[in-house]
């Protein structure tokens, strides 16, 4: 049940900055939707490719569909009346990172042991969709951003947290809303210090 609601508040919550970034560049309804779509569903797609599963998992259980048409409805009619708060895109997206990187870690351990591949598919799980929106609204990807903060590097601190404390046998809930606390901390963080990686530039 945990994995369940982490990942349809994790859909929702990208559903929402699919949302918002399609309406800053005045999107059509239709636009703003398919922003949306793509954006929530776009990293646990790719991970359950990868990975080989039965079922995609929206097309198995499509009430992740509706969160994210019901989502998408609750912010077009919210930021129509009301002024979106300051950042709000970056914090919604830093919910979202967090949310569906420890989700997609805890499905990925039921098809590999290996701990290398379950911080590989957290963070795709956690970053692809946010890849797939930037893309789609011309911006650079936050992912590969020399000026952005700290961004897959906050999903992996994160899932690695979160996979200790499995290792210390704490119980799989505990860890998981560790590794959730743990990269909020470290995104957020990133964000009001301005805490990023050096860019690499070679002679």
């Amino acid at each position: 049940m945990l994995i369940y609601s982490l990942s349809i508040i994790g859909v929702s919550v990208f559903a929402i900055s699919g949302a918002l970034a399609a309406g800053y560049k005045s999107y059509d309804w239709i636009g703003v939707f398919a922003i949306a779509f793509v954006t929530a569903i776009g990293g646990g797609t790719l991970r359950d490719i990868l990975l080989n599963t039965p079922t995609i998992f929206w097309v198995m259980d499509p009430s992740y569909l509706w969160t994210v048409f019901i989502s998408a409805v609750v912010i077009l009619i919210y930021a129509r009346y009301f002024q979106a708060p300051h950042n709000l895109l970056l914090y919604a997206d830093a919910f979202g990172l967090a949310l569906f990187s420890i989700s997609g870690a805890q499905i990925a351990e039921q098809y590999s042991s290996s701990s290398i591949v379950i911080v590989l598919m957290g963070v795709i799980t956690g970053t692809v969709g946010g890849v797939m929106r930037d893309v789609l609204t011309h911006e650079t990807p936050l992912l590969f951003s020399p000026k952005e903060n700290l961004y897959s590097s906050a999903a992996i601190i994160g899932i690695v947290g979160y996979l200790c404390c499995k290792s210390l046998e704490i119980g799989g809930d505990l860890a998981s809303l560790f590794g959730i606390a743990l990269i909020l901390l470290v995104r957020i963080s990133a964000i009001i210090w301005k805490i990023r990686l050096p860019a690499f530039s070679p002679r």
